[in-house]
């Protein structure tokens, strides 16, 4: 009667979250997967069945494949980057100011630098891409353009030359992202006992063996976590693509992905079943993505 009365607690207060969750979350994608087997044009009253049609399809679609480049080159390119950035910056404030007294201490004013480093993730993305918008402009009213032309040399298409556009794109994501994983690797770093990097200083251990060799390894976990958030990230980039670029993924296709293609194919060309299709195969692409990194990047844990 006790186990009873317990689990009747637990399920009291699990049947309200559990049920929104089944409703706004689960429901929408079993609609999803359903879609994508019709070619349903978004009004019709009964979608028109056509099995795997759509699938079909797909992979005889260049858009979906150069969608699918530029997520490989983000996937790649900015993660690293950000994950870089963030330990550099991350050691440099918490560790980085040498020894004082009996602990270990970080620059001066690595708090106020923290701030700094945070304040794009208050910005809603669309916000950070018009700001880069107006960074990027093509003529002198341009931050950047302004500044070089006032240096002598020619504007510089940022957002419409095709080689330069996306690597443009991943440096405004590497930006806007490098703060959280900042303020992270920090929490990460303020957890290990400073008994360690004080022990290895008194061998004469330098910044660059306390960063190798005690750091990233008592850092791993965090690491794959944030692989996975980044790499979860490389998969939408909807708000800045759409914002962004020119003719959202231009120009000519040059910054495309796929949640943009899903957004132009359901909504300016009315094939919501052919939409329906790219989702899903982008639900596979992010699921497989996470799966396989945690389990490549999978150990046992150190006890600190």
């Amino acid at each position: 009667m006790e186990r009873l009365r317990k689990y009747g607690f637990i399920l009291g207060f699990l049947a309200v979250p559990v049920t929104l969750y089944v409703v706004f979350v689960i429901s929408p994608y079993i609609q999803a997967f359903q879609l994508s087997l019709t070619s349903w044009n978004g009004y019709q009253a009964t979608p028109a069945f056509v099995g795997l049609e759509n699938f079909t399809r797909l992979f005889q679609d260049e858009v979906f494949w150069n969608a699918l480049r530029t997520h490989g080159i983000v996937l790649l390119v900015m993660p690293l980057v950000v994950l870089a950035l963030a330990l550099v910056f991350a050691f440099l404030l918490n560790l980085g100011g040498g020894s004082r007294g009996a602990g270990m201490r970080g620059v001066w004013g690595s708090t106020f630098y923290k701030v700094v480093f945070f304040a794009p993730q208050v910005l809603a993305l669309a916000i950070v891409a018009v700001l880069w918008k107006a960074i990027y402009r093509p003529d002198e009213s341009g931050v950047i353009n302004g500044a070089l032309m006032r240096l002598g040399f020619d504007p510089v298409g940022w957002m419409s030359d095709p080689r330069l556009a996306l690597w443009s794109l991943i440096a405004v994501m590497v930006w806007q992202a490098v703060g959280f994983y900042v303020v992270l690797f920090s929490a990460g770093m303020s957890s290990i006992p400073k008994d360690y990097f004080e022990a290895a200083m008194l061998d004469g251990a330098g910044r660059f063996t306390l960063f190798f060799r005690i750091t990233l390894p008592l850092l791993r976990d965090t690491l794959q976590v944030g692989w996975v958030y980044l790499g979860i990230a490389a998969f939408d980039c909807f708000a800045l693509v759409q914002v962004l670029t020119l003719d959202q993924g231009g120009p000519d296709g040059a910054t495309t992905v796929l949640p943009v293609e899903i957004f132009k194919t359901a909504f300016s060309y009315s094939k919501v079943g052919y939409a329906s299709a790219m989702g899903v195969a982008l639900f596979f692409l992010t699921i497989t993505f996470a799966v396989l990194t945690l389990r490549v990047t999978r150990r046992e844990k150190i006890e600190l």
